[in-house]
């Protein structure tokens, strides 16, 4: 079959031309879609007719079936280039590009998504051509990965443990020469980072659809095992123990109880961030939030802090930004004690700055270095660890005293809202959520000391021949 299509760009006539169809109606067929495609374009517009003849004469170049015209005049309609063939690599560059008003680490997230896992495995396929099968097979290839990262890192384990038992300098030379040649240890890609990876191509795919370059999103329908969100447990007696037995956390998230935040708090009293530790403890910002608090935000007579700003770590360097979330922008309200203790805490800075003379450096920040700079995130994620191991408590992380707060505000009887507003979280089932467990546990505590308010002479049990019903 053939068909005349508009000229080139040089006025040369073009011809549309395919063989090898089995039945005479197959042809007709081919040539009324090739048709059916010029038509899309008006005679008095030469433009359009030239990208769509481009568009035929590149599918008989490349050998490739005709596209649909629902589909060329949806492009037309766009007014995008036919015959480009963008592959899912080429538009994730571009869309992250635009993407101007991300957060620093909102784009950083995105962009480690798409170098370390989009690009290298679906980058190559074409945008307007990704299927869910490509999809699947991504995640299946992830999790291939994360078993052989497993099984590497577990090889590199035995070989440390056993170089701790081989005798001899030459035979200990050549056991770190074999572990040197090791892979090194590495993370696995997680549930929760898989979700984002998805996430973050479904969002990228959403707005080729915007531009009309494709009409499906795949993304939207893999289907992933849904992340575990960790459960926040309360340090009992019984997981401390089985702690030290094992040296396992139970939870990702432990809460300490009251009796262990007060034995901290002892211990941390005169430290120079004695100020921010208590404000952690007990109104539970966010890091960013805490070591990013100024005195300008410092309501010292209605005893409140406005939580306008955030210290943010991006890689090791320290940024400033907004609130995680448009919650997150609030007005804290503060006890007498809290007030008093950031009261305390700028005579003291006041002190410290004319100690250290002219170079100290005026931030307006309310827990800074000794010379008035800004705290580092990390380094106070690090110096908190420290101290904990110090004060010989189990250990929790820093983000756990922001559990710490909930738990004692919702123990004390406040409204879930309330502490919900106070945390920053956008809603109370969030909250509700989150520290369920840990109520459940105190309240267990709670009822066996109000039993044992009770003095008994003697204890009544089953005994041998009694029977319970």
């Amino acid at each position: 079959m053939r068909q005349e299509v508009h000229p080139d760009a040089d006025g040369k006539r073009r011809q549309f031309r395919r063989t090898g169809f089995e039945t005479s109606k197959e042809a007709q067929k081919e040539l009324d879609r090739v048709r059916a495609l010029l038509a899309l374009a008006d005679e008095d517009d030469p433009d359009a007719l030239s990208r769509v003849s481009d568009l035929i004469m590149l599918c008989q170049k490349e050998r490739s079936p005709l596209p649909t015209p629902e589909d060329t005049a949806r492009l037309l309609r766009a007014r995008v280039k036919l015959t480009s063939r963008i592959t899912v690599g080429e538009w994730l560059d571009f869309w992250l590009k635009g993407k101007k008003k991300l957060r620093p680490t909102g784009s950083t997230r995105y962009d480690v998504d798409i170098r370390c896992h989009l690009k290298p495995r679906i980058g190559h396929q074409r945008l307007d051509r990704l299927t869910i099968e490509h999809l699947d097979e991504m995640f299946e290839g992830i999790d291939a990965t994360n078993a052989e990262i497993l099984e590497q890192n577990a090889q590199r384990r035995q070989a440390l443990a056993d170089l701790k038992r081989i005798e001899g300098r030459a035979a200990r030379r050549t056991a770190r020469e074999a572990i040197a040649a090791m892979p090194p240890f590495r993370r696995v890609t997680g549930l929760s980072s898989q979700h984002h990876i998805k996430a973050t191509l479904r969002v990228a795919l959403n707005a080729a659809i915007t531009r009309q370059l494709i009409t499906f999103n795949p993304a939207q329908h893999v289907e992933l095992t849904t992340a575990p969100k960790p459960k926040a447990l309360v340090w009992t007696a019984a997981r401390i123990a089985e702690w030290k037995r094992t040296g396992k956390r139970p939870s990702p998230v432990m809460v300490w109880t009251p009796d262990q935040a007060g034995a901290f708090l002892d211990h941390v009293a005169d430290h120079r961030l004695y100020a921010l530790w208590h404000l952690f403890c007990f109104r539970g910002p966010r890091r960013g939030e805490g070591v990013g608090a100024r005195w300008v935000d410092f309501d010292r007579d209605n005893r409140s802090l406005s939580v306008e700003t955030q210290l943010v770590q991006l890689g090791w360097s320290v940024l400033e930004g907004e609130p995680k979330t448009a919650s997150g922008v609030r007005i804290v309200a503060l006890d007498l004690d809290t007030t008093s203790v950031l009261v305390h805490h700028e005579k003291l800075q006041k002190a410290e700055r004319l100690r250290f003379g002219p170079g100290w450096a005026d931030t307006g920040r309310m827990f800074v270095e000794e010379d008035g700079t800004w705290l580092h995130p990390g380094k106070v994620s690090d110096l908190f660890g420290r101290l904990v191991e110090e004060a010989g408590l189990p250990p929790v992380r820093l983000h756990d005293l922001r559990h710490l707060a909930a738990t004692l505000a919702l123990v004390a009887g406040i409204d879930p809202k309330v502490v919900s507003e106070m945390l920053g979280h956008s809603d109370t089932a969030i909250t509700r959520d989150i520290y369920q467990t840990v109520l459940d546990d105190i309240a267990r505590e709670a009822a066996e000391a109000v039993v044992k308010l009770v003095p008994r002479r003697k204890a009544v049990y089953p005994r041998p021949g009694i029977v319970v019903a």
